[in-house]
């Protein structure tokens, strides 16, 4: 089952959902840098953490990946929203 739809989505969310083409452009894009081997890499350890801390499958937080290259609980938003714009890190 899909995702319930945020009802106070972030500004890209509420661009997209006015921008159909842009979100189909966006979604190939996405679809590309996801076939990538180092994506599924990246994706296959971090559902390994979640299987052995009992998350899998339970949606919920997210595991974020800390500066000192831990993995800590965190809110999907927060940590989906933290992409080093402005020179911010990427870490949290």
């Amino acid at each position: 089952m899909a995702p319930r739809k945020s009802s106070s989505p972030g500004k890209s969310a509420r661009n997209y959902r006015k921008n159909p083409a842009s979100y189909k452009k966006k979604l190939a894009a996405d679809k590309r840098r996801n076939a990538t081997p180092a994506q599924k890499a990246y994706r296959a350890r971090l559902a390994a953490e979640r299987r052995k801390r009992g998350m899998m499958g339970k949606g919920g937080s997210d595991l974020s990946h800390t500066k000192s290259g831990r993995l800590v609980k965190e809110s999907p938003k927060k940590n989906r929203a933290r992409q080093g714009a402005n020179g911010k890190s990427t870490r949290k």
